[in-house]
């Protein structure tokens, strides 16, 4: 069951990333100070941590991204 859970929410966060990426994201321009950007980080996190810990570990870049970053090449670890 847990794993079940898992796997939907998972899927959920990642169907979410999707359409931000594919809705969204076009209508502005470019702007992430990182490498990847901070929506394929997402994916990236919660592909490899699951939802949970991959949903904070997006959340925590997402704060980080603001004009007084220096951004630069950050992979999910």
């Amino acid at each position: 069951m847990k794993n079940f859970l898992q796997k939907c929410g998972t899927y959920f966060f990642l169907f979410l990333i999707r359409a931000y990426q594919l809705l969204i994201s076009p209508l502005f321009p470019p702007a992430c100070r990182f490498t990847p950007t901070c929506s394929q980080y997402a994916i990236d996190a919660i592909r490899l941590h699951g939802p949970g810990r991959g949903f904070f570990m997006a959340l925590w870049r997402i704060l980080r991204c603001h004009p007084f970053s220096d951004g630069g090449y950050d992979p999910v670890k």
